[in-house]
């Protein structure tokens, strides 16, 4: 931003003394040789005031000084030199003022003005004064090269002044962007400092009050996440020790599926609400997460899961891996929650086989869901919270399925729209870790 304050100052003075020094350069050069005509045509009328009509009878004739580095001549009728310094012969000045008028022209190199002497009416000479045009040249140089001084010195000074200000008017707003990168680091306790140029204190406050506000509405979700998951752990935690301890008393082989399938969804709730108060504490942000479970034992589990629930809809569900050792850590509470929304999503939204197939990318796993359905409406809307297609659900579960990958460091997307297909890519480590 200093920079381009400063350009713009010194294009804006560059205009402005350009807009002034032309003009006036110009006029210095015209008023130069419009002065040095009129000194000239002052000693030439000086000098034709001094001559006597006798002259052409003999009289000598007694001419004043010659400008500064100049000529002093008398000219008679015919245009011969007479008196003073000049050409022998008379140019075309001179036969221009043998007409009865003053003339002034160049000739040579040389201002020249003659003025006509008059006698009853009849012009019987002319006195002709000369100077150089170099001098009156060499002094138009002299002034443009004043001039161009103190437009230089001006254009200094512009500059100076352009990086004072630029200065005074960058510093607040470099200030208010190291704040605004320190809260997007996740500081929610920086604030901008008030500078001495209003607007930019307005936005400073303006941005304060929105942190303040916005700090309090984090901190009230993330109070609500912690309440609601401490209060439902104590529960779960009973409901668990409960159905084990049925498990292990009761022998009746009509319940104890019942009861071990009951145990299972308790487990696989209690994790859900361990993963959901892990993503509201970690504000959005990539977190490390332990990679504590093979990844064959992940796919395993899921199957397992959802073997059942396809196939009372009459739909099959497969699960694979390409190429991936199945003892490769995951980090299996995440990477099960998204893929338990995923086929979830699929069993309500899809039809046909469903496959879950996961590929191995070098620096990541990449896990495909897909299905023989297809997506309709716009693809960007499906992961808004609150968006959910046919009018089935809450819109809640891919919207969270994906803060749960970006929380992983990872990204879930929709890769095909007929079929249907996401794919949820997990970043591992070099040593084969995620």
């Amino acid at each position: 931003m200093r920079q381009r304050v400063v350009r713009v100052a010194v294009v804006a003075a560059l205009v402005a003394v350009a807009l002034l020094a032309v003009p006036l350069a110009l006029a210095i050069r015209s008023t130069s040789y419009a002065d040095q005509r009129d000194t000239l045509e002052r000693a030439a009328l000086a000098g034709a005031v001094r001559v006597s009509p006798d002259y052409t009878t003999g009289d000598p004739v007694e001419l004043p000084a010659s400008p500064a580095g100049g000529r002093l001549g008398l000219y008679d009728a015919r245009a011969r030199l007479h008196a003073g310094s000049g050409p022998q012969v008379g140019d075309a000045p001179v036969h221009g003022a043998l007409s009865g008028e003053a003339v002034r022209g160049r000739s040579g190199g040389d201002l020249v003005v003659g003025v006509p002497v008059s006698h009853a009416e009849h012009v019987i000479g002319v006195v002709r004064a000369s100077s150089p045009a170099t001098a009156v040249r060499d002094r138009v140089f002299l002034a443009w090269a004043a001039l161009l001084g103190v437009a230089a010195v001006a254009l200094a000074v512009a500059v100076l002044v352009a990086r004072r200000q630029a200065r005074a008017l960058a510093t607040p707003l470099e200030d208010l962007s190291r704040h605004c990168r320190a809260v997007t680091e996740g500081d929610l306790n920086a604030r901008a400092a008030p500078s001495s140029i209003t607007e930019i204190d307005q936005v400073a406050r303006t941005h304060n009050e929105m942190l303040h506000s916005l700090s309090e509405l984090l901190r009230r979700e993330r109070d609500f996440a912690a309440n609601a998951s401490h209060q439902l752990r104590t529960p779960l935690t009973g409901l668990q020790l409960t159905l084990e301890s049925g498990l292990e008393q009761d022998d009746d082989a009509r319940l104890r599926p019942v009861l071990t399938e009951a145990l299972a969804t308790t487990r696989r709730l209690h994790r859900t609400v361990e993963e959901v108060l892990r993503l509201s504490s970690s504000r959005g942000l990539p977190r490390a997460t332990a990679a504590d479970r093979p990844l064959g034992q992940v796919l395993r589990a899921t199957e397992e899961r959802w073997h059942g629930p396809f196939a009372q809809a009459g739909r099959r569900l497969e699960c694979h891996a390409r190429d991936v050792p199945g003892d490769t850590p995951v980090p299996g509470g995440p990477v099960a929650e998204i893929l338990d929304i995923l086929l979830d999503n699929a069993r309500v939204h899809g039809s046909g086989t469903v496959r879950l197939v996961v590929r191995d990318l070098d620096d990541a796993l990449a896990f495909d869901v897909t299905d023989e359905g297809e997506v309709r409406g716009p693809a960007a809307q499906l992961f808004d919270r609150g968006h959910t297609g046919g009018g089935q659900g809450t819109g809640i579960g891919l919207g969270l399925a994906r803060d749960l990958a970006v929380s992983l460091g990872g990204r879930l997307s929709l890769t095909g729209s007929t079929p249907t297909a996401f794919t949820l890519l997990v970043p591992v480590r070099g040593d084969g870790t995620a």
